[in-house]
């Protein structure tokens, strides 16, 4: 359907109804299509065209969304309730005072609230003026440099008040951009020729997929989905396909895809365009959280250089498309980021039909986490047993763990599949703290549950977990120490779910408030939270309420002792 543009300069009214009645300003409606410019008004685009406006004027007022509902042909509550669902867009309603322009979030999630989160937030509610915004948000992917706080786009790790308000009052608000390897750095070392070589016919399509399924690489956002199997169901349904990239890692302890997009850019723009190619997907969607903004800068510059001076001058690119999330959790989901894409509330689509056959668009799409396909090129090159020959206990293949808590050496640390956590904490992290001996950890995150010390020995990998109640999912490391509460921090992780929980099923959305007022008793009922943890693993629509249980079952099975303290 043909999108009408009506040009605010041609309306005589001081005003002009909108659909539905809405009244639209016109002095509103001129700084919207002025802001807009030439970009479409597809409905696809409505959360870019939302961030455009947050952006320059700090929030969304009334006026604000009614424009822009009147100038993309969609009604006034299409917008409301997507500008309504995501954290980052801040509503404002006739009457209601605009929020500062400046606004500094400090992250709260379990790494910084170990490392003192909570007097942070509030020596700085006590020191900040009301020209500043102090918001408690979840995990912005940080882990490694906690506590954290987020001064406009600006990071500060390891976050002090002193800068904190240092940043403040020189306008340190720009997120600073890493030193990554460049284009001309990538492609000095052999980079795109593989693209190359598969966009030219030297490797056929089904000589790559038999690659990746030799190699036994799986999914690596969570799901563990084999990726060679995923690329051959996608490939078997009629194109046109579509590919989607998750970048929207908000799992509390989760930060290696952006570690690898600050130091590698191309390397997975690579392994993306080869994905693309072998399946035949003529459209990408990168789907970028909005916390990373230092990383959307880089992939915005490399991606129109990409789209400036192609690796092959015979083969055209697919159309390329980088979105910015708006701070939701459960978009990371992968049906929510479909949705998302197609400028949508996130909530979860029931399955089947899985993404593979309908997905974005309602064409079959390739979904992949950026890690996956950030190891394709050295698959394609260095063979499958390249990367099946690593591993341990019986494992195969390479892990990336985010490491926080209380180790040494935090961080991204490439080990093996396989590796158990006393190994990677001595090996790879310097061992723990001074004067803090290893009490228990999340093996993934703050869905992945929590295992005591005396579990050290279990191999890190997927499947391995699943029988102690755990999973690995993308190997979101957190340590604890014996100077911290399991039960605090699976009373931390609750009020993420609680928080993150897209309200569209009963069983997540009701069952993660009320375990958090259960959890926060002195006396735990762990029969009635027991109960209530199975109607939401066995009713809730996606993974969210379905895993979210997985600390609290945790504490009661390996940690009773802390139930029984005061």
């Amino acid at each position: 359907m043909a999108t009408i543009h009506i040009d605010a300069d041609q309306i005589v009214k001081k005003k002009r109804k909108g659909r539905k009645g809405h009244s639209v300003d016109l002095t509103t409606l001129r700084e919207i299509q002025d802001l807009l410019g030439n970009e479409p008004r597809r409905a696809d685009l409505l959360i870019e065209h939302l961030h455009k406006i947050q952006d320059r004027y700090h929030h969304l007022s009334d006026q604000h969304l009614t424009a822009l509902a009147h100038e993309m042909n969609l009604s006034a509550a299409e917008v409301f309730e997507v500008a309504s669902f995501y954290h980052h867009f801040d509503v404002v309603k006739a009457g209601e005072n605009p929020p500062p322009n400046l606004t500094v979030r400090v992250c709260e999630s379990v790494s910084c609230e170990l490392a003192g989160a909570k007097d942070l937030l509030s020596t700085l509610q006590n020191t900040l003026g009301d020209t500043v915004r102090l918001q408690p948000v979840p995990c912005v992917g940080r882990c490694q440099e906690a506590p954290v706080a987020v001064v406009g786009q600006n990071p500060i790790a390891h976050a002090t008040v002193d800068k904190t308000v240092s940043a403040i009052e020189t306008k340190q608000i720009n997120a600073p951009i890493a030193n990554y390897i460049n284009r001309d750095q990538y492609e000095q070392a052999g980079g795109y020729q593989t693209l190359q070589s598969c966009l030219d016919g030297d490797r056929d399509a089904e000589q790559i997929i038999m690659l990746m399924e030799n190699s036994g690489l799986r999914g690596l956002g969570g799901a563990g989905f084999p990726a060679g199997k995923k690329w051959r169901i996608v490939n078997g349904y009629s194109g046109p396909r579509m590919m989607a990239i998750n970048i929207d890692e908000g799992e509390p302890g989760t930060f290696k895809d952006r570690h690898y997009l600050e130091q590698d850019p191309h390397r997975f723009l690579e392994g993306m365009l080869i994905a693309a190619t072998i399946v035949d997907c003529a459209e990408i969607y990168i789907y970028l959280r909005d916390e990373y903004a230092g990383c959307r800068e880089i992939l915005t510059r490399e991606l129109q250089n990409l789209i400036n001076n192609p690796p092959s001058t015979s083969h055209q690119l697919p159309n390329i498309q980088l979105r910015r999330g708006a701070g939701a959790y459960i978009c990371g989901e992968e049906s929510a980021m479909i949705e998302s894409l197609e400028g949508k509330r996130g909530m979860p689509r029931l399955r089947p039909p899985y993404l593979a056959e309908i997905g974005l668009f309602n064409r079959p799409t390739l979904e992949h986490n950026m890690e996956t396909v950030y190891w394709v090129r050295d698959i394609i090159e260095k063979g499958p047993e390249w990367f099946s020959s690593h591993g341990r206990h019986d494992r195969k293949g390479l892990r990336s763990f985010s490491v926080s808590g209380r180790v040494q050496k935090p961080g991204v640390h490439l080990a093996p599949a396989g590796i158990t956590i006393k190994e990677l904490i001595e090996e790879y992290c310097g061992g723990m703290l001074p004067s803090q001996q290893f009490y228990g950890y999340f093996p993934g995150g703050a869905s992945g549950g929590i295992l005591p010390a005396s579990m050290g020995d279990i191999p890190l990998d997927f499947d391995t977990l699943n029988q102690y109640g755990c999973f690995i999912g993308s190997a979101a490391i957190i340590v604890l120490s014996d100077q911290d509460s399991a039960k605090d921090c699976a009373i931390n992780a609750m009020k993420f779910f609680e928080e993150e929980s897209c309200g569209q099923c009963t069983p997540c959305r009701v069952g993660t408030s009320k375990a958090v007022g259960l959890m926060e008793q002195s006396q735990w009922d762990t029969e009635l939270l027991e109960e209530l943890s199975s109607v939401m693993c066995d009713a809730s629509i996606c993974g969210l309420g379905q895993a979210a249980p997985n600390p609290l079952r945790s504490i009661i099975k390996y940690f009773p002792d802390e139930l029984t303290s005061s």
